[in-house]
């Protein structure tokens, strides 16, 4: 299995579950933006990951739900149960689809306004800090007492969250604010293949 990955992006969840899972893997730093990544993924976005098929698969969400699934050994995914499976999906449904675009404008406010002065530009930058603080405050409520995304276990929901709510340092209100959020992001941070992808994607 090959990664191809861009430091600081969402696809280092998926690195972080690759170790996790204990799986024979690869990855491979890209330039998204490139011309040369494009012809690899044409929606020139990262994760994206070779698994042998007849196409480059991507989205984080169901490459982490795929890991999970093929190491099923590792227990990294959903419990037994529909409901269980329920809360699953809808909490990697809200990651992938409230909380990820929540920052959307603080990276890219350009694409939110169709004025270019550089007024307006850090005006559409700082609307974000609201959502980015309704996704945080969801979150931190996920969490609860534990340090853990889903049921109080270890699963390819808490990288992904790690990942993207290491972004808010960026914000008015930086994740070490949630006090629940503070306590998971401390305890995922003495992980070591935590530790590991994020000193070698930074290299």
């Amino acid at each position: 299995m090959k990664l191809y990955y861009a430091p600081g992006t969402c696809s280092l969840a998926c690195w972080i579950v690759l170790e996790w899972s204990g799986a024979d893997y690869e990855v491979e730093k890209v330039d998204y933006a490139s011309e040369e990544y494009k012809k690899i993924n044409p929606l020139a976005t990262v994760p994206a990951v070779d698994i042998g098929e007849a196409r480059m698969m991507t989205q984080a969400g169901a490459i982490l739900q795929y890991i999970a699934e093929r190491y099923p050994e590792r227990n990294l995914g959903s419990n037994e149960g529909i409901v269980n499976h329920f809360e699953f999906s809808e909490t990697i449904s809200f990651l992938t689809g409230d909380f990820h675009p929540a920052y959307w404008p603080l990276f890219s406010p350009q694409r939110y306004t169709t004025l270019t002065d550089e007024k307006s530009i850090e005006a559409a930058r700082e609307a974000s800090f609201a959502r980015i603080d309704r996704v945080m405050t969801y979150l931190d409520n996920l969490i609860g007492d534990t340090n853990h995304i889903y049921q109080n276990k270890r699963t390819v929901l808490d990288a992904y969250a790690f990942v993207m709510a290491r972004w808010s340092v960026k914000t008015p209100k930086p994740w070490s604010e949630y006090p629940n959020v503070a306590r998971f992001m401390e305890a995922m941070q003495q992980d070591e293949a935590v530790k590991k992808v994020l000193e070698l994607s930074n290299k």
